[in-house]
């Protein structure tokens, strides 16, 4: 009997999950425990094992979201078929293929890098490559966002750049952008590119294999490709181009607009002396590890959060749950968006050993290499603007949390001593939100005053 193979629900707050990367095709014989697909969950990327062996017959298509639970595929034993209204599925898109003359188009090979110079490709692809001998620089990408996949390393084997004339009805030359996989895809389906308006979702205005694959499910359903999208004004001008709303962008956009409609957030800002601070880390140069002074922050916000156990807590159906472990998370930003890593039970550790963590998690946000366990279980985060000059700002909440912590730049500032004279100080400005159903202003004051006093004597944090 098929065994069917779900979206796998890879972590506590993983509620869907979307496929970036099939790393076998269709058919193929899987062994138990091996890897089949790479998938884009709370921001970051993982490849999901396959529990039984089989044949694996694919269901779910790469750049779609599905629900943890909902089926992606099926595993078949030797002589088994899928189920009918799978396996009708995965042939009807063929059928539409017509006898209409199909331009063959070769793409401008363009390398997929972000705006930080990051290069946007899959672990597996970074493999392929290797494996092939590919210059993965120079393979265009066609999976979300732009991104390199096993795919585009194969077929980067076999092309070449090219301009791209294709000649349309009546004689008449078009001249339009397509990917290889988008190409292929439509020579399948018998759909001629010069003569199909395809809305091309791409960054760089190309048209993928995704935009393909949308315009024919928009046939067989009936329906026009913008039908299910949300009502917005219409354009003030024709756009110089379109970034799609989706993978990590997309992510971001739906949690902080449903943070800013379900909470009544709040802001207040209070500056912190860093004298003590800055003294304690010209001390420590030289050492193996120095503290950034976002570390500083962290360690005793983290402090800070023991005392004051309403602001490490989540709004329940029951009520404010107080959460007994204090777990940090810091906000990394990135060409895509923003990520929050996590700081396990950082006010159980010392300085020194928090900042070893953050520079870890750092490094990983980068590159690409965080796992789920370090996305999860943040009970309060800590974002920096400083290194952009921001003094004060109002961060969001990241749901499910209580509150979050901004941290400004370090800067120049003066004070009053006692007798009356003036003597410079370092400063920053600390930047609260919190949710006002779960506490008050004062109480709000009342923890950034505390995180004042622990950073007034570093030795506290060690």
């Amino acid at each position: 009997m098929p065994t069917e193979f779900n979206m796998p629900k890879l972590g506590l707050t993983m509620e869907e999950g979307t496929i970036i990367e099939w790393m076998v095709v269709d058919g193929t014989e899987v062994a138990a425990g091996s890897a089949v697909l790479t998938v884009e969950t709370d921001k970051v990327e993982t490849e999901v094992e396959i529990g039984y062996g089989g044949r694996l017959h694919i269901v779910g298509t790469v750049g779609s979201t599905y629900r943890c639970g909902e089926r992606i595929g099926w595993i078949l034993a030797p002589g088994e078929a899928p189920p009918a209204e799978d396996a009708a599925a995965a042939t009807a898109v063929p059928a539409l293929a017509a006898s209409v003359p199909v331009a063959v188009v070769t793409p401008v090979v363009v390398a997929a890098v972000a705006t930080g110079g990051r290069l946007l490709a899959s672990p597996f692809a970074h493999k392929r490559a290797e494996e092939l001998g590919v210059d993965i620089r120079a393979v265009v990408g066609t999976g979300p966002g732009g991104r390199i996949v096993s795919e585009d390393v194969e077929q980067a084997q076999h092309l070449a750049p090219a301009t791209i004339p294709v000649v349309g009805p009546a004689g008449r030359t078009a001249t339009f952008n397509a990917t290889f996989a988008a190409t292929e895809l439509a020579r399948l389906l018998g759909i001629d590119l010069a003569r199909t308006p395809i809305l091309a979702t791409a960054p760089d205005g190309r048209i993928s294999r995704q935009d393909v694959a949308d315009h024919v499910r928009a046939l067989i359903s009936s329906e026009a490709p913008t039908s299910a999208a949300p009502s917005f004004a219409a354009l003030m001008q024709e756009p110089a181009s379109v970034i799609p709303m989706r993978g990590m962008r997309g992510t971001i956009a739906t949690r902080m607009r449903a943070s800013l409609q379900d909470m009544a957030q709040l802001t207040l800002m209070m500056d912190v002396d860093m004298d003590a601070v800055v003294a304690d880390r010209t001390a420590r140069k030289g050492a193996a590890v120095v503290p950034g002074y976002t570390d500083y922050v962290i360690a005793a916000a983290a402090r800070a959060l023991r005392e004051h156990p309403r602001v490490n807590s989540q709004v329940t159906a029951d009520g404010i749950a107080l959460l007994p472990r204090v777990n940090v998370g810091m906000a990394v930003a990135l060409d895509e968006g923003l990520v929050v890593p996590v700081v396990h039970d950082a006010d159980q550790l010392s300085l020194e050993i928090i900042s070893a963590h953050t520079t870890r998690l750092a490094a990983a946000a980068r590159s690409g290499a965080l796992k789920l366990p370090d996305m999860e279980g943040g009970t309060f985060s800590v974002t920096a603007l400083g290194s952009f000059g921001v003094d004060g700002f109002t961060p969001v909440i990241n749901p499910p949390n209580a509150a979050i912590l901004g941290v400004g730049r370090l800067r120049d500032d003066v004070a009053w001593t006692d007798d009356g004279t003036i003597r410079r100080v370092k400063r920053l400005t600390l930047s609260l939100t919190w949710d006002h159903r779960v506490f008050d202003g004062a109480p709000a004051a009342e923890f950034v005053r505390t995180i004042c006093r622990l950073l007034d004597d570093p030795s506290t944090l060690s």
